[in-house]
């Protein structure tokens, strides 16, 4: 009975995968303790089948409150099946890519093994309560007593009473029903329709301004550079703060010396430790897609996305996914006219960290393959960053000569061992995860230092929080928004919205990062005297 409890309350050992034994009782249990004392009071015994299928069921509760308690302790939200379960073989083969075959198969062998062994123990728990100790319980007022008493403990902490909690753990079956409706919900496109807003502030600018939506920018290229795992924690968090503000001074000086200005944004993100995804097409789209269902309707729908609006206004649309080495279906609805992945890049370089190809290197190779002459169409570019993603190391070296990041030797001998030699901390995260963030502003500062082949506009978003070991429990889902250009007159306009002077925002919130689409319309379009914030109601539900 101890090992069963033990096994449905155990809590997380924050901030790592691993678990730690709680003194409470277990709802689960308890529901499986009444069980147990139905079937003993059945005559005859039931069959081991029966047996079987029981041990099955309370082996899948142990999996699923693993899965429960561990998520937002590394993920900073609770467990999603309908984008975890997808994600898990991507997750389990780009964490073995680092490591030998045989390592790999040995830690496969032995998961393996631990989960029949699991198993065992909770089919031997189960028969010896139900042939020993049920048997006894059935015939012993003392016995039913005790039970009915559990069962109102346990009832009472389901029903929210205050106080319950010091004494009975949190029990995983809601999450389980949960997680079943949220599927059952994912395959009923019908029952989702009414998520979508009528219209979005694409198809609203589309409307008003059509090829003009964009005048403003006088067919400058506008580059949309998302920043892995870039959030508010680099400004909230004390240490974070004074490991990255010297690099941030470096960038800004660095914009400043090429003639450039800076003003910066916080926006709230729809997601938090992941699904980059997410954020990404809430910009796109300017929908709210916090509710990842309401993402999975959209990519069903032909809706226009910003990148539609670059297209008809004369823009040639490219987007950069140098970490997808996968078939990617999905990136038809965003509009790119060249979608590059790591594939596609052609990188003959060494591999560096799970992602294999740097930041750095792949804006390089970029920039190589499609050069930017006075003659060719205005471009925006969609870049997706890689090089701060979880779990943050090693830190790819950064190489001050550009030219030679495009050859098959880009980095030094000891760079390269020494990524060799790193190891992931999976216990303190943080020092790696702000070493990243330096890297990404070292480049970038790198890169704009770079001369100017043609006049862009640059907008660069954080995609989300880091994960909870990084920003601990309860962060917000703040994201810092940068928009760099020359030109004063622009930048006067987002200032006018809310924006700040600088590489440091001010700390309120402007909206969601679906708010900053309408934003970028207003900036970018022909008359910021009516914006379109206001003529968009951009509902995200119902109304």
């Amino acid at each position: 009975m101890l090992a069963l409890n033990a096994l449905l309350s155990f809590g997380p050992w924050w901030p790592t995968p691993g678990i730690v034994l709680q003194a409470r009782l277990a709802p689960e249990m308890v529901g499986v303790w009444l069980l147990l004392l139905w079937l003993a009071a059945r005559q005859p015994v039931p069959s081991g089948r029966i047996l079987w299928l029981l041990s099955a069921a309370v082996f899948g509760l142990i999996l699923g409150r693993y899965a429960d308690v561990t998520a937002p302790s590394l993920f900073g939200r609770p467990i999603n099946v309908y984008w975890d379960i997808p994600q898990l073989p991507r997750f389990l083969w780009v964490s073995a890519m680092g490591h030998p075959a045989w390592l790999s198969m040995a830690v496969a062998a032995a998961v393996i093994a631990a989960s029949w062994l699991l198993f065992v123990l909770v089919r031997t728990c189960l028969a010896t309560i139900l042939h020993t100790l049920a048997p006894w319980a059935v015939r012993t007022f003392s016995a039913w007593v005790l039970s009915f008493g559990a069962a109102l403990l346990a009832a009472s902490h389901l029903a929210w009473v205050p106080g319950t909690g010091r004494w009975v753990s949190n029990a995983v079956l809601p999450t389980f029903a949960q997680q079943v409706g949220l599927l059952w919900d994912a395959h009923a496109p019908g029952r989702l329709a009414y998520e979508l807003p009528s219209i979005t502030p694409t198809e609203d600018a589309l409307g008003t301004h059509g090829p003009a939506v964009f005048s403003a920018l006088a067919k400058r290229d506008v580059n949309i550079i998302f920043l892995e795992s870039f959030g508010a924690v680099l400004y909230d968090h004390p240490q974070a703060r004074g490991a990255t503000d010297p690099a941030r001074h470096k960038l800004q000086a660095a914009l400043t010396a090429s003639g450039r200005h800076v003003v910066s944004g916080f926006f709230r993100s729809p997601t938090v430790g992941g699904a980059s995804d997410l954020a990404h097409l809430s910009l796109l789209s300017g929908v709210d897609l916090s509710d990842a269902r309401r993402h999975n309707l959209l990519l069903t729908t032909q809706r226009p996305t910003l990148l539609h609006l670059f297209k008809q206004a004369g823009y040639q649309t490219f987007g950069v996914y140098h970490a997808v080495s996968w078939p990617w279906p999905e990136h038809a609805f965003y509009g790119f006219d060249h979608f590059i992945d790591g594939a596609a890049l052609a990188y003959d370089g060494p591999p560096i960290t799970f992602w294999k190809i740097p930041d750095q290197v792949a804006m390089a190779r970029y920039e190589q393959m499609f050069p930017r002459t006075p003659e060719s169409a205005p471009r925006v570019l969609f870049f997706a960053t890689i090089s701060s993603h979880f779990p943050f190391s090693p830190v790819p070296p950064y190489q001050p000569d550009w030219q030679r990041v495009l050859t098959d030797t880009p980095f030094d001998a000891q760079d390269l061992q020494a990524i060799a030699n790193h190891r992931v901390n999976w216990l303190d995260m943080r020092t790696d995860y702000l070493a990243t963030v330096n890297y990404v502003y070292r480049w970038l500062n790198g890169y704009f230092s770079l001369p100017e082949r043609r006049e862009s506009i640059y907008v660069l978003v954080g995609d989300h929080q880091p994960t909870a070991n990084i920003t601990g429990v309860g962060a917000s889902w703040d994201v810092p928004v940068h928009i760099i250009s020359r030109d004063a007159a622009l930048l006067a306009r987002f200032k006018a919205q809310g924006f700040s002077d600088g590489m440091w925002p001010d700390r309120k919130v402007l909206g969601g990062l679906h708010h900053l689409t309408s934003l970028l319309l207003d900036a970018f379009g022909p008359d910021p005297r009516v914006p379109l914030a206001q003529r968009s109601t951009n509902p995200s539900g119902p109304g």
